[in-house]
């Protein structure tokens, strides 16, 4: 467990020293949008992944920081709408309550959607638990002209009210001070009772009743009501936690029955009408808005009538990806030709500095030349990131899946599945966990399975350097052409797998579209930084060993039968009077000496023993050794090319572009492009594939469809180039 004090932004007890022995357990619980991840960062000075569009967090986050001598840890749960068992995130929330019983709930509820946010709070304040209440995001509500009364809703809520804004840290200090005072109060305000239909209440005193009579003394007065209303709502994992209960269920199935036949509706209806009536009382009560506010249209919808227009909506976005490509590709060129040069004198001062031999050789032709060649990217990678944190922190990327909601749903995945997909332009494997999100399971098996197919940032480095090396004036619309591209494949490849292999119906789709925001100038620069250091992090570690290991298989073995005396013929030219002709017959026979060397290593024996595989598609062994490390990690094969083309290189000799562009043609180029976009997840892809779609046979699946896929469409764009030439 990490331990800090609350950051110095917050002035939340920054050097607090711990008095007291006990942890407060708190548990963050509020509905997807409402910053509750944003006030967990703030309060923790962690950076956890936040969004301006619903379900960001997908997995349990937990810190511990100090205040007012008391030590709290601090539970950022997933984010929900209510806490029955509908999807991963409602059940991993109620769970968590139920069964760790933590000593405060920080309900976050965004004060400007309160009679949305305030249905979650009904179903905390009918489980009893401790609770503070934090009306996040205020400032937004009083620009709408909307004036909340705390006391009032403290009074109501049966829980203290703190009016918060995380994203500039305002009212943190208060939120601390309420957790600790009522994890230590030894009484609770009593909030006003939520009132059912007499019919319904009668009926939830008969279903509580016998709880209590087939669990005696387990559990007090507030948990057998409960755990009658959920049943009663039909709660799918409470129903089979009663499950060996006979005469419990035929109880509430009876009831339920008399319900919907007195009343017309379902019970869960009745129930959630009664919460809402509640909301509805309480907020006549503690709110009010100004007149002219309800008249004026918002600007969230001005903009929207343009960005999600039915005919201008996806042209603008396509319009809005350009840019973000094009922009990486030519403001990221300046830092890279910098980062190149000091890269260039690093080498130069290394390759001075240790002598000649076997740790000369693998620092400056293997390390070096590896790392070199792939942080170069770092400025592409960071641009990347910026664009696609400005469009989370906007709210455009949540329209964007409303937007190709009517676009995907034909195909077999619905607008929820983007989410993922957008995701996967930064990393496969977060946007498969994030999958966790799609309720269906047929919906979210055909997004694991497509979501490899985007192009992530580790292969954005392969797809600058191929572009620049081949297509230099229209570089930034190849890059752009690529993720278009891997859009229209997964798509497309949903609809195969979904009519072949992941057969099913489709689903409604709902999503709240958040307004619109500006971006916290923090919150993206740590979004940036996360992803730069993550970058870094494999230049450090799977680039530096996988270079390392490139060289040592391309450098051995030494004692490499020639197919002539190269040595002998230089020497032999070296005697005659210098001229011309006599220094080129001595550089094609070095070429030829280490090309020979290189073909006999074993890496070459390895890669020239699969390549007939790839011989269809132009591609020569260096290209399959390429291949082959891409496995491991996509980061690698520009790593892998760079180790390749090192070799005996003197400073007047062609960088690795130049290298690449004399060694394929610019149809193999690109058919090279789409075969590294497509042609298999990488390791740590492959394990989350395995652990979210259940099984080794949907690996196994994953690996030969886009193998497969991959072949095809290369050796389709090979073709066409001879068939042209």
């Amino acid at each position: 467990m990490n331990h800090t004090t609350p950051p110095s932004s917050a002035g939340a007890g920054a050097d607090d020293p711990v008095t007291e022995s006990r942890v407060i357990t708190v548990a963050l619980v509020g509905n997807p949008n409402c910053g509750k991840t944003t006030l967990y960062n703030r309060l923790t000075g962690r950076q956890e992944s936040t969004g301006n569009y619903p379900r960001v967090t997908v997995a349990v986050a937990a810190h511990e920081i100090v205040h007012r001598g008391v030590r709290i840890r601090l539970v950022d749960l997933p984010g929900i709408y209510s806490l029955n068992s509908q999807s991963p995130e409602e059940r991993v929330g109620r769970d968590f309550i139920q069964e760790q019983n933590p000593d405060v709930v920080l309900n976050i509820v965004d004060a400007g959607n309160l009679d949305r946010s305030l249905f979650l709070t009904t179903q905390l304040i009918e489980m009893g638990c401790r609770r503070v209440h934090a009306l996040n995001m205020i400032d937004e509500a009083h620009r709408r002209g909307i004036l909340l009364d705390t006391e009032e809703l403290s009074s109501m809520l049966g829980g203290p009210v703190v009016e918060t804004m995380a994203l500039k840290g305002a009212g943190l200090d208060r939120v601390l001070d309420a957790i600790v005072d009522m994890a230590g109060a030894e009484s609770l305000p009593t909030p006003m009772v939520i009132a059912y239909d007499k019919h319904l209440e009668k009926a939830i005193g008969r279903v509580q009743a016998l709880i209590e009579e087939l669990h005696p003394g387990s559990m007090e007065s507030k948990q057998s009501r409960w755990l009658a209303i959920k049943l009663l709502e039909g709660d799918d994992d409470v129903l089979m936690q009663e499950a060996e209960h006979d005469h419990l269920i035929e109880m509430v199935r009876r009831q339920r029955y008399d319900l919907a036949r007195t009343h017309g509706d379902q019970a869960e209806i009745m129930i959630a009408d009664s919460r809402y009536g509640f909301i509805h009382g309480l907020l006549a009560e503690a709110r009010k808005v100004t007149p002219d506010q309800n008249s004026r249209m918002s600007l969230t919808r001005r903009i929207d009538r343009i960005m999600l227009h039915r005919l201008l909506g996806v042209p603008l976005f396509l319009a809005l990806l350009w840019v973000m490509f094009e922009t990486t590709f030519v403001l990221g060129a300046y830092p890279m030709d910098m980062i190149d040069a000091g890269m260039a004198v690093l080498t130069g001062w290394v390759d001075g500095l240790i002598p000649a031999g076997m740790v000369h050789d693998v620092a400056v032709e293997g390390v070096l030349a590896g790392v070199a060649g792939t942080i170069v990217f770092l400025p592409n990678v960071v641009l990347l990131f910026l664009f696609m944190a400005v469009f989370s922190e906007t709210g455009y990327l949540a329209r964007t899946t409303f937007l190709l909601d009517r676009v995907m749903h034909p195909f077999g995945l619905h607008g929820k599945a983007f989410i993922p997909l957008v995701m996967g332009f930064g990393c496969n494997v977060p946007a498969i966990m994030a999958t966790r999100t799609i309720e269906s399971s047929r919906s979210r098996l055909l997004a694991i399975l497509v979501t490899p197919f985007m192009a992530c940032s580790a292969r954005l480095p392969v797809f600058i350097l191929f572009a620049g090396a081949f297509f230099t004036e229209w570089a930034g619309t190849v890059v752009f052409g690529m993720y278009m591209l891997s859009i229209v494949i997964a798509v497309m490849s949903s609809v195969l797998i979904g009519k072949f292999v992941v057969r099913g119906g489709y689903e409604p789709f709902v999503m709240e579209l958040p307004p619109y925001r500006m971006p916290s100038l923090r919150t993206v620069f740590f979004h940036m930084w996360d992803n730069a250091l993550e970058f870094l992090n494999k230049v450090g570690s799977v680039i530096l060993v996988g270079s390392m290991v490139i060289w040592f298989l391309q450098a051995f073995p030494k004692d490499v039968v020639y197919s002539t005396d190269y040595d002998a013929k230089i020497a032999a030219l070296q005697a005659e009077p210098q001229t011309d002709a006599r220094d080129e017959a001595i550089t094609l026979l070095e070429v030829g000496k280490e090309k020979e060397k290189l073909e006999n290593s074993y890496l070459a024996r390895a890669s020239i023993a699969i390549t007939p595989l790839f011989k269809p598609l132009g591609f020569e062994w260096k290209d399959t050794t390429a291949i082959m490390t891409g496995f491991v990690a996509k980061e690698v094969v520009v790593a892998s090319y760079s180790v390749l083309y090192a070799q005996n290189r003197d400073p007047d000799s062609p960088g690795l572009r130049a290298a690449l562009a004399n060694a394929m043609t610019p149809v193999t180029a690109l058919a090279f492009m789409v075969f590294a976009l497509l042609y298999s997840p990488c390791i740590a892809t492959i394990g989350v594939i395995r652990r979210e779609a259940g099984g080794i046979r949907w690996v196994g699946f994953s690996i030969l469809f886009s193998f497969s896929l991959a072949w095809t469409l290369a050796f389709m764009i090979a073709l066409a180039g001879r068939f042209f030439a």
